[in-house]
């Protein structure tokens, strides 16, 4: 009996140690994906749903409240914005997409509780029925 408990204890052991090596490999992964290469960018995405009752005007002067920020924020490497024009019918309601650029996480985390992007807050809240926001580091291949 006695080498079948060893056999079972070594199993045991070598299984253990196989589940840590594949955590290890997704941790590994996993920071790769956060920190990305050098010559990566952080996209930060935003999209507005904009109540119904919002006025042409009202939207005007959010979209330029927002495309004041790259001048007021030097951490935003680059911006850009656009309205959907998608045929396919699946934006759900929202209409405006701004899309910027940082160089690092630390760039977007000066940017996040910036008071100039805490006052654009105060012009868009309002007319905001929702957001949707999606950051990522680019992927050129």
């Amino acid at each position: 009996m006695k080498p079948f408990y060893q056999a079972t204890v070594l199993f045991l052991v070598f299984l253990s140690l196989t589940l840590v090596s594949f955590n290890w490999n997704d941790l590994k992964s996993y920071k790769t994906e956060t920190t990305m290469q050098q010559d990566s960018v952080l996209r930060h995405v935003v999209m507005f749903k904009f109540k119904e009752d919002t006025s042409k005007e009202d939207i005007d002067k959010v979209q330029e409240a927002f495309s004041a920020l790259p001048s007021k924020i030097p951490q935003i490497h680059s911006y850009e914005w656009g309205t959907n024009n998608s045929p396919e019918g699946l934006d759900k309601g929202f209409t405006h997409i701004f899309f910027l650029t940082f160089k690092s996480e630390d760039d977007r985390a000066v940017y996040l509780p910036h008071p100039d992007h805490k006052a654009f807050g105060d012009v868009l809240g309002p007319h905001l029925d929702d957001v949707l926001v999606l950051d990522y580091w680019s992927n050129e291949e």
